[in-house]
């Protein structure tokens, strides 16, 4: 593979928020607590050290050597995970959604990002270990989110009906699903390996967050990856006085709200409910609302006084759900965690959140946009390159490509700027008169300058029009060369799922991104294979 890259602001495809945060706008410097930067990890060392209780250690190293225990552990994700029992010993996460078969290409580079960190890490600071955590998202609830993967153009598809926590789903009719993919995949060595890792995923564990596991520690075993499911009793128990707090005191509301008239100028991702947990049970995750001094689990008729659910949490804190504004607490409560790394969406929303984590006493910590990555085969390379377009230009809105390379390959000079700037001279003069006399006439000096401009913007589109009309074989190519590597014009990473490119060129495809992607050097990378 060959690689070339453009900044995420230069993309076009970042928020506002993204960009803004990227280049470190002095207005949004109060939302985060360090910017990712190598050199700044070194007080977020400091500070998450001294602000994480050592006995959280050695229950965070028991859980996780119950979920791993029917896996085959590589040697640097067990060193990992008893290494966390070390005050020296520190976290890089990401979380991710359940989605089937990895889902969308941006799973592998999330978690490729976490892992590169890391190693960044460790060169920088020796005298510490880096772990590289991928959290899995098992009590999420939207299903119709993560039961398919788009293979080429066939999406691949778990079709059932589906309540509560994801991650406790069984799995046991994903063998139809295998082999409708069997059908779809065709044959050769690494189709066969494909379909494999599917059905000892997938058919061979009972559930979807052991297949998930098993899934993701083959793909990455060697890398030292430690895999993380927080829905277990002995994990939420650490979690209760925050729990707690959240339903007596509605902290997450009080400060998130605080916290929104500094983002007034972008969108925002999440909005804070008054109280931002989930009650969960079997087939039954719905949101704790409080009515009247009471407690009452949304669409059912579960309802609580305020001593029972405190009672209830006591005794059940696996029955309680942290949703997307309380999930980073629960995860910087239960790992020694430095940077979350994470998608667009996910830091605009962590962004709302340093005050939340001021009034638990918790460590905010580093916010890093993961890495990014376009996929072209040669063939599409040189295609680029013959069609005299840039990795820039491919990444514009079709509309304004079009147009941009119309007016670049154009016998004519179609921009009617200087036209417009004569004519504006023109009216000045008709202005000047204008003000000598009475106001009707100046009146209609402005209408018949905004005709007169409407015209030439007429004109314009005209020519530009009939220059497409000449030049449509040349943009036709151009159109389809984007259509290819913006598959209905959204970022392939977002919909392309991995198994296409593995088929083709095997484990050389994880191999060349760990090589190439860069976590802290804030590029979309462009992989030529």
């Amino acid at each position: 593979m060959s690689n070339d890259c453009i900044t995420y602001q230069n993309s076009g495809y970042f928020s506002k928020l993204i960009v803004d945060y990227l280049d470190e706008k002095p207005e949004l410097k109060s939302l985060y607590n360090r910017f990712p930067k190598l050199d700044n990890f070194e007080a977020q060392i400091e500070e998450k050290k001294a602000n994480y209780p050592i006995e959280n250690r050695q229950i965070l190293v028991s859980a996780l050597e119950k979920q791993y225990h029917n896996f085959t552990v590589s040697e640097p994700t067990a060193y990992n995970i008893q290494s966390l029992k070390d005050p020296n010993t520190f976290t890089v996460t990401t979380g991710h959604q359940l989605n089937l078969f990895t889902g969308p290409l941006y799973f592998l580079y999330k978690i490729i990002s976490t892992l590169n960190l890391c190693k960044e890490l460790k060169k920088k600071y020796p005298a510490q270990h880096f772990v590289p955590i991928y959290w899995m998202a098992t009590e999420d609830h939207d299903f119709d989110e993560i039961n398919y993967f788009n293979y080429h153009d066939k999406k691949i598809q778990w079709n059932r009906e589906s309540k509560g926590a994801v991650g406790r789903l069984a799995t046991e009719e994903l063998a139809t699903v295998l082999e409708t993919f069997k059908k779809e995949i065709g044959l050769g060595n690494h189709a066969a390996y494909l379909c494999d890792l599917f059905e000892k995923a997938y058919v061979a564990h009972q559930n979807l967050a052991d297949a998930t596991r098993y899934l993701a520690n083959e793909l990455f075993k060697n890398d030292g990856l430690v895999i993380l499911d927080a829905d277990v009793d002995a994990l939420k128990k650490l979690f209760i006085p925050y729990v707690k707090r959240e339903l007596v005191e509605q902290i997450s509301h009080q400060r998130v709200t605080e916290t929104l008239p500094k983002l007034t100028e972008y969108t925002l991702q999440v909005n804070p409910r008054a109280i931002n947990l989930f009650y969960l049970r079997d087939n039954l995750r719905e949101r704790i609302i409080n009515e009247n001094g009471n407690y009452s689990v949304n669409s059912t008729s579960i309802v609580f006084t305020k001593a029972e659910i405190l009672a209830e949490l006591e005794k059940n804190p696996i029955h309680f759900s942290p949703n997307v504004l309380m999930r980073p607490v629960y995860q910087e409560v239960l790992l020694p965690n430095l940077c979350y790394i994470g998608g667009g969406g996910e830091i605009a929303y962590w962004l709302q959140l340093k005050s939340t984590f001021e009034a638990y006493n918790l460590t905010f910590p580093m916010l890093l946009l993961r890495n990014s990555a376009l996929l072209a085969t040669q063939k599409q390379a040189a295609k680029l390159s013959k069609l005299a377009l840039t990795w820039e230009d491919i990444f514009l809105p079709q509309q304004s490509l079009l147009d941009k390379k119309t007016k670049e390959k154009s016998q004519f000079t179609i921009d009617f700027t200087a036209e417009k700037e004569h004519l504006r001279l023109q009216f000045e003069r008709l202005y000047r008169i204008a003000n000598q006399t009475d106001k009707s006439f100046f009146g209609a000096v402005a209408a018949q300058e905004k005709k007169q401009i409407k015209g030439l913007d007429t004109l314009e589109k005209r020519l530009l029009k009939a220059e497409k009309r000449v030049l449509s074989e040349e943009l036709s190519q151009i159109t389809g060369l984007q259509n290819e590597l913006f598959p209905k014009g959204i970022l392939q990473e977002r919909t392309a799922n991995f198994a296409m490119y593995y088929e083709a060129f095997g484990p050389t495809l994880i191999e060349q991104l760990l090589t190439s992607l860069q976590p802290l050097a804030q590029n979309f990378t462009i992989l030529v294979y």
